[in-house]
């Protein structure tokens, strides 16, 4: 090697330093890699993401091969270095070729390549597993010794080196995904995902029609009341009740309606035989279970109750399906507005609005874990019934009551309360 000329041994050097940029890149693009990304072109039978695939299976000797052809190259490097430096410059060339090397290898062999692999890491990866992948079928037992060791050593340390890390997803990081995901997802389809999310953490007791605004039939009232109700009713299913709401006794669709009434009006018999019966949820049933059992028991309308037994309002499927998609256009009901906007920047809203929907509209942050709607959230605060007009401020947000009727408050001035001023 000494008797070899200059260019010859600047040659190799140059091939070793491009060797091992090559081992760095690789090193960085393999372990860069998204594995679920990996995972879909794997299942699309794309061969470079196949050849990668069956190296990460085993990352420790991934690892072990990289190093040692790595190292190896390094080394040798190294040593063709202070050949050409002890040739050009004597015993100082020693010093010399420590320090040029070092800085050559940093920015040719390491920075440069690796930023590039992290950049752009299946551009790297990919085509490197063409070497890889045979190189490891050649170099096993040198890999598979190394790791025997190096594994030993782990073990000795309390690390298990077969231990797998966990690939699963929760959901706030699946959210994060979601999230980021920008163009690749559209906005309305990134929003849908996000609602599913939500689902868990919202319970039917959230989205109910409470039972004051429940529309049905009430047996006890006349053939013509019942007519009344029936015709004027948006809905495709009717509660049915003896007494008291807390009385239902069955489900009318209104696709049956011919069939309770005929020329002389309302048949009873009739309205009995062909009511379903009712089912019953509790209020505390997430979002997303309900969804399943609507699906499973083949079920459109549930009635919510509390621990006691007491009707607290109905839920329909619809109402879980808008809260993944938005609200139906087709649907007749709902469509009086409760939120105004004042030119002063407040906005009037009805006491019985849900919480959860002025928090959407208004991109807002009211509390949800207690009333579910205003008008409770109001009075809970202000533990008790005023005696007129009052103004709180709740989590950075006045509200003063315009309107109250008996227990309720039906209308209050709600806004964003100023930032107190530093001293």
């Amino acid at each position: 090697m000494n008797e070899a000329p200059l260019g010859l041994l600047f040659s190799v050097l140059a091939a070793l330093i491009l060797l091992s940029g090559f081992f760095s890149s690789s090193e960085t693009g393999m372990m860069s890699l998204n594995r679920y990304r990996l995972k879909h072109l794997q299942n699309n039978k794309h061969r470079g993401a196949t050849r990668a695939g069956k190296l990460l299976e085993r990352p420790d000797r991934l690892i072990g091969l990289i190093l040692i052809g790595n190292n190896l190259v390094n080394i040798f490097a190294s040593a063709i270095a202070t050949i050409i430096a002890i040739r050009l410059w004597g015993d100082a060339g020693i010093f010399i070729a420590t320090l040029a090397l070092t800085l050559v290898i940093l920015i040719f062999a390491e920075i440069t390549p690796k930023t590039i692999a992290a950049l752009h890491p299946e551009k790297i990866a990919f085509p490197a597993s063409f070497v890889l992948l045979p190189l490891l079928k050649i170099l096993y037992p040198v890999v598979a010794g190394v790791n025997w060791i190096t594994n030993g050593l782990l073990r000795m340390l309390g690390v298990d080196p077969a231990q797998q890390n966990d690939e699963h997803v929760s959901s706030e990081e699946l959210r994060t995904i979601v999230t980021d995901a920008g163009q690749l997802i559209p906005a309305r389809h990134r929003k849908m995902l996000l609602n599913i999310l939500d689902l868990e953490e919202v319970s039917v007791d959230d989205i109910m029609v409470p039972r004051n605004e429940v529309v049905g039939i009430d047996l006890d009232d006349s053939d013509d009341e019942i007519l009344r109700h029936i015709q004027s009713s948006s809905h495709t299913r009717m509660p049915v009740w003896e007494e008291d709401i807390n009385n239902i006794v069955g489900m009318l669709h209104m696709r049956n309606i011919s069939r309770v009434i005929d020329a002389q009006g309302l048949d009873r018999s009739a309205l009995e035989r062909e009511m379903e019966k009712p089912y019953f949820i509790p209020e505390s049933t997430p979002l997303h279970t309900q969804l399943l059992n609507f699906q499973k028991k083949k079920h459109r309308l549930a009635v919510v109750v509390d621990e006691y037994g007491e009707v607290m309002g109905l839920v329909a499927l619809e109402d879980i399906l808008e809260e993944i998609v938005g609200e139906f256009t087709s649907n007749m009901t709902g469509t009086d507005e409760t939120i105004f906007p004042q030119r002063d920047g407040s906005f009037i809203i009805a006491g019985n609005a849900n919480i959860r929907e002025v928090n959407k509209s208004l991109h807002w942050n009211l509390p949800t874990d207690g009333p579910k709607t205003l008008s409770g959230l109001v009075l809970e605060c202000l533990e008790g019934f005023p005696d007129g007009n009052a103004g709180l401020s709740i989590d950075g947000y006045r509200l003063e009551i315009l309107e109250l009727e008996g227990n309720v408050v039906q209308a209050i001035r709600a806004d964003v309360a100023a930032p107190e001023s530093s001293r």
